[in-house]
């Protein structure tokens, strides 16, 4: 599965095109932007096995510096800032990574 196949390639194109400055990624406005944020918690989790690239059930920090290249191939990398903010919003538990339960509570938040 793909994300394009969740998400419409124009929407994603456009919440893509929002954040192409550096330092200027905003998780829950991109996600609203792609329509993410409106999709059933099953297709989250869907996109979220997806961006887990490394199969281990979280996505990291070096999974979450590509995340927008996962959307969009050419698209920038996250900063190291945009990329501790995104870990910091998002992992509950403080493990350092991020478990799909706050993937989809973040998305729906």
């Amino acid at each position: 599965m793909s994300l394009n196949s969740i998400l419409s390639a124009e929407a994603i194109e456009n919440a893509v095109k929002d954040c192409q400055a550096p330092d200027s990624f905003c998780f829950r406005k991109f996600s609203q932007l792609c329509g993410l944020s409106s999709k059933t918690p099953q297709e989250i989790q869907e996109v979220f096995r997806i961006l887990d690239e490394d199969h281990s059930g979280f996505i990291e920090e070096s999974e979450l510096k590509y995340f927008l290249l996962r959307f969009v191939p050419g698209a920038r990398t996250l900063t190291e800032a945009e990329t501790k903010s995104f870990i910091s919003a998002a992992d509950d538990d403080s493990d350092g990574r991020i478990g799909v339960q706050e993937f989809q509570k973040m998305v729906l938040s």
